[in-house]
């Protein structure tokens, strides 16, 4: 199993007293990421959010990857996702900027694509529509012709219910042979039977416990063994979340959780993401979840929702997402920790938890890239 980190711009609470709260949230996302590139993570996942006040600031990953492009060296850079529905973004620029990354990072970008958080985001862009299910058409109509794009010296156009193109030469063309590996950003658990067909990866987003895990990554794994690829190779790859706090005890990383407030990123979580399963007891916003105390934490911890501890329990958390058949777990860290704890979690786990399961140095995406390429 290999291991990322997910940024999303998440301000919080934090502009009701400080004005520059946006800024440092995103300036110290880049840190993480960059730390985490030193300390052996092999992906960073940026969001592309609109409109979600407080949960994600992150509107434009793609100048924000641009920049982290230039600022890491080994670690793969994903858009998490980029959003390639026409009235949000045109294909054609999607494909154009997924290409300019790929030869910014030196081949090291992977490219998820998705049909956004929820109704307040998406429909922003749609007057006059108020059905989500209207963007599995857009998203189903587009994500085959960006291999075209990326492969074909001139791309042969495109007539469709959404958008069209006529033919034109798509520039630039991924760096090296074949293009960046494809993922899909899956919202409910039919989506990953659907990605798997694809040969897309899955970015499991609303996975939210191991148990919830094995089953739907047992519906990919055999979705995928017939995939009719769209793109140049399969990505046989699932992509989990979780929040992670680790600390030299596991008195202290229960102490950090319980301070990190929690319990407000996960009511801001279901108020904007409308499109995942509500579990049970989840109250409807403005009403939120209760803060998080000590006692509230260790359940968590005991029910597999996340993982905290010293870095032998982390370990042992990650080897049951591994067990379960995750092919990749990347952490959420809750701008609620302060800048060092965040930066001494992730130091800590590249350190002992990352060289105890991660013992391949060459990328997964990569040697299903150069196949193709070959």
């Amino acid at each position: 199993m290999e291991f990322g980190i997910f940024v999303q711009g998440y301000v919080g609470k934090r502009a009701e007293t400080d004005p520059e709260a946006e800024h440092k949230a995103l300036m110290e996302e880049t840190e993480y990421v960059i730390q985490a590139d030193r300390s052996g993570f092999k992906y960073a996942w940026a969001s592309e959010h609109h409109f979600l006040e407080e949960y994600s600031h992150l509107s434009a990953n793609d100048v924000y990857l641009g920049y982290l492009a230039h600022a890491t060296d080994r670690i793969h850079l994903g858009s998490g996702i980029f959003n390639p529905l026409a009235p949000v973004n045109h294909p054609v620029k999607v494909a154009e900027k997924v290409a300019m990354l790929d030869h910014l990072s030196g081949g090291r970008f992977e490219f998820g694509s998705g049909r956004g958080a929820g109704s307040h985001e998406i429909l922003g862009f749609m007057p006059g529509i108020t059905d989500m299910n209207h963007t599995k058409e857009l998203w189903e109509e587009t994500i085959a012709e960006f291999p075209k794009m990326w492969l074909q010296d001139e791309y042969v156009g495109f007539q469709g219910k959404h958008w069209s193109l006529p033919p034109r030469k798509v520039l630039p063309k991924p760096y090296g042979k074949s293009h960046p590996a494809m993922w899909y950003a899956a919202g409910s658990p039919s989506s990953y039977a659907m990605a798997g067909r694809k040969g897309l990866g899955v970015l499991g987003f609303s996975v939210q416990k191991v148990s919830d895990m094995e089953w739907v990554v047992e519906s990919y794994k055999t979705a995928i063994k017939e995939a009719e690829a769209i793109g140049d190779f399969v990505n046989d790859n699932v992509m989990v979340t979780s929040t992670a706090i680790c600390a030299e005890t596991h008195d202290k990383a229960v102490e950090i959780a319980v301070g990190g407030g929690l319990n407000y990123l996960q009511s801001l979580l279901f108020r904007y993401h409308d499109t995942f399963p509500r579990p049970e007891g989840i109250p409807e916003w403005p009403e939120l979840l209760p803060e998080y105390s000590a006692e509230i934490i260790e359940l968590l911890i005991q029910e597999e929702l996340m993982i905290c501890g010293d870095p032998s329990e982390v370990l042992a958390q990650c080897k049951r997402w591994e067990q379960a058949g995750a092919d990749q777990l990347s952490f959420g860290l809750p701008i609620g920790i302060s800048y060092e704890d965040t930066m001494n979690s992730i130091k800590l786990i590249g350190e002992h938890v990352i060289p105890e399961i991660d013992t391949d140095p060459v990328h997964r995406t990569t040697r299903f890239r150069h196949a193709a390429g070959a």
